[in-house]
C-alpha cells in the first residue's frame, strides 16, 4: 500500500543514511524525502538530492511561513526539517516515503502520522565506536565530532520513543532487520 511513512533516526554516524540508501534499492516502492538544512554541504553532497541547502535566514523565513511539517534547530543557527512540498511531491508519485531525520524530527513525524508511520531508531554499538566512525568519515572537524558525540549520548535516551531500535553493530545484519521490519509494516 503506497502512502506509508518509514522514519529512520539516529545519532550522526550510527549508519542510518547507509541503511536508507540500501533500502531504496530493495524494491520496497520507497521514495526518499529530501530534508532541508541551513548547514553547508559536506563532501560531495548535492542540493536537491542529499538536502535542500538554504541559509539560516531563508530557513527561518520558511518556518515563519509554516512550510515545514517538522524542523529542529540542532545546533545554534543549524536547522534541519522536512518541507510540506516534499511530502506532496512523493505522495503525488503514489510511493511510500522514507525519512532520514534527526531524533526529534522522527518523533514529531511519528506523532503526526501515527499508525501510518513506522519509526526505526538506529543505534551505534557504543559511543566509542560512534566516535571512531565519525572520525573515519572525515567530513567534520575534530570540534564538530566532539559536539556530535556529546549530543549522541542525549539522543540515545530517545530510542524508547521509536517503534523499533536496531543496533548497527554489523551492517549486513542491520540491513536484513530493517528490510524485514519495513516489509512487514507495508503488508499491514
Amino acid at each position: 500500500m503506497a502512502g506509508k511513512l518509514i522514519i529512520f533516526s539516529a545519532p550522526s554516524g550510527a549508519g542510518k543514511s547507509t541503511l536508507v540508501q540500501y533500502l531504496l534499492t530493495c524494491g520496497l516502492d520507497l521514495e526518499f524525502s529530501v530534508s532541508a538544512t541551513s548547514r553547508s554541504p559536506r563532501g560531495v553532497e548535492k542540493h536537491g538530492i542529499d538536502y535542500y541547502f538554504m541559509t539560516p535566514a531563508e530557513f527561518k523565513q520558511r518556518i515563519e511561513n509554516q512550510e515545514f511539517i517538522e524542523y529542529e534547530e540542532v545546533y545554534p543557527n543549524c536547522y534541519y526539517g522536512t518541507l510540506r512540498t516534499e511530502i506532496e511531491r512523493i505522495t503525488s508519485l503514489a510511493k511510500n516515503i522514507v525519512f532520514d531525520v534527526d531524533v526529534i524530527g522522527g518523533i514529531n513525524i511519528k506523532n503526526q502520522y501515527g499508525h501510518r508511520a513506522l519509526s526505526l531508531f538506529i543505534a551505534p554499538p557504543s559511543i566509542e565506536i560512534l566516535e571512531q566512525r565519525l572520525t573515519r568519515r572525515a567530513t567534520d572537524s575534530p570540534e564538530m565530532i566532539k559536539k556530535r558525540v556529546a549530543k549522541a549520548a542525549h539522543e540515545l535516551t530517545f530510542a524508547p520513543n521509536f517503534d523499533y531500535t536496531i543496533i548497527n553493530d554489523n551492517l549486513e545484519d542491520a540491513k536484513v532487520e530493517s528490510e524485514r521490519l519495513i516489509r512487514q509494516f507495508l503488508l499491514e
